[in-house]
């Protein structure tokens, strides 16, 4: 590790009096606790004069107040201030972390180990602003064409939805489907997580809630077009269809976590699972939101919306860490029970949560509905199109349980609705060759004497 003695500190000082704009440029992650303590007086009075007074005190100042001697510099270039700008970068990321491991030391002695994570963190990722931004007035074709492709949505695989939303999901954002209880929450994500499979996307359902047999025979279920009952019935067919698909889907990893898990143990299962597989994750379905527990906070389960608010903010950054995409559920509370329109009162914990979100749906459905098929999603917020308050619906196949797009069939490269049972066609060609092998001789022999008899009875004629 570098050694960044009194006189390379003394020597940042220097330079950012020698060129106010130096400081301007570091003052995001200067912090005088960072300098040597001979150096601590000084580099505390530089803060305190440049927000008191919008300007950098004088090298007399300085010695006067602090009693800390600097040099005046000469003949600075910005190559030397390129080289202060890494340096100093350096040299503030090492000092956060020292501090940080000091602080996790006596974190963990009290047993308090959630925070730990974070200060590291916060401490590695500590840089200087570098990305400028966007010109606006540079080029906006190639800016308004960049929008226009979407190259970062992803379709959800319900065109009606795709086209509310511009395109689909993003990368990196938080969408949450809002339902009551046995409203279908989980099918949903189950739905879109097979959608994505099919479409040759990669990624993880994990269930905080149903057991991962469970949730991967919904999934049986809607790739075979069976119901779950007779998906035992006809074990054999399930197997070969679920390969058979396999073969040409993205990979699908169902995960179930206890209740009251949190982030990091999500992160740590994705981080584990890349390295196990050598697979790239593209999808994380989170079955759900409101059986998280926040990382960043101590929170009373009772406090909903403290604790909802932690959470969406540390999913949402989860989703940006590994640019996934992020879907996830969350409960509607009994106000929404006799509602046909939601809005963002019926919520479970409050708005905390829709802040955060990206895209937010309500699930409605009714008795009559599922009866004939029929759900219905509620775009209650919508942070990149205008579909906000508008409503899509859709068809749900109570044997397969499939959600897909009114009038049309789910998408399944390999088996559709209707197709011929392929286990039974192979099993009544086999038995057919085996009654042609078994009789063959003889029905051969009997319709060549028929046909020989009625030729010579012609010729008689």
């Amino acid at each position: 590790m570098k050694e960044y003695n009194v006189d390379m500190q003394k020597l940042f000082l220097e330079m950012m009096i020698a060129d106010g704009q130096a400081y301007i440029r570091v003052q995001n992650i200067y912090n005088e606790n960072n300098f040597d303590k001979s150096l601590h007086a000084a580099a505390a009075f530089i803060k305190e004069h440049a927000q008191k007074h919008v300007s950098l005190p004088t090298i007399e100042q300085i010695q006067a107040v602090s009693g800390v001697t600097l040099k005046p510099l000469h003949d600075l270039d910005d190559t030397h201030y390129d080289w202060f700008m890494g340096e100093f970068e350096s040299f503030t990321r090492m000092r956060e972390l020292e501090r940080a491991i000091l602080k996790s030391v006596t974190l963990m002695e009290k047993g308090d180990f959630d925070p730990v994570e974070k200060l590291i963190k916060d401490a590695v990722q500590i840089s200087l602003t570098k990305n400028m931004g966007l010109d606006y007035y540079d080029d906006p074709r190639t800016r308004l064409q960049r929008m226009k492709d979407r190259s970062n949505q992803v379709s959800t695989g319900w065109p009606q939805l795709d086209q509310k939303l511009y395109g689909g999901f993003g990368r990196g954002e938080l969408n949450i489907f809002a339902g009551g209880s046995g409203s279908g929450k989980s099918l949903f994500l189950q739905n879109l997580a097979v959608n994505w499979s099919l479409a040759g996307l990669s990624g993880i359902y994990i269930s905080l809630e149903l057991s991962e047999d469970l949730c991967s025979l919904r999934i049986d279920s809607m790739l075979s077009n069976m119901s779950t009952k007779d998906v035992f019935k006809n074990i054999d067919d399930v197997e070969l269809k679920v390969k058979m698909v396999g073969k040409k889907a993205g990979k699908l990893q169902v995960k179930e976590m206890p209740a009251q898990s949190n982030i990091n143990a999500i992160r740590a299962y994705i981080k584990e699972y890349q390295i196990q597989t050598g697979r790239k994750v593209d999808f994380i379905c989170v079955d759900y939101l409101d059986l998280l527990m926040p990382v960043s906070a101590k929170v009373s389960p009772n406090d909903l919306f403290v604790k909802d608010k932690y959470v969406s903010e540390e999913l949402r950054n989860l989703a940006k860490e590994f640019k996934i995409l992020l879907v996830t559920a969350s409960q509607l509370n009994r106000g929404a029970v006799e509602e046909i329109e939601f809005d963002h009162s019926h919520i479970a914990g409050g708005i905390s949560k829709i802040n955060t979100a990206d895209n937010v749906f309500g699930i409605y459905t009714s008795r009559a509905m599922r009866e004939k098929g029929r759900y219905q999603l509620q775009l209650m917020k919508t942070r990149s199109s205008s579909g906000v308050g508008q409503k899509i619906d859709l068809v749900f196949n109570q044997d397969s349980l499939r959600i897909t797009d009114e009038g049309t069939e789910a998408e399944n490269p390999a088996f559709k609705p209707g197709t011929p049972n392929i286990l039974s066609q192979i099993r009544s060609q086999g038995n057919t060759v085996k009654a042609e092998d078994a009789d063959g001789p003889n029905v051969k022999a009997q319709v060549q004497s028929h046909k020989l008899k009625e030729m010579l009875a012609g010729l008689k004629k």
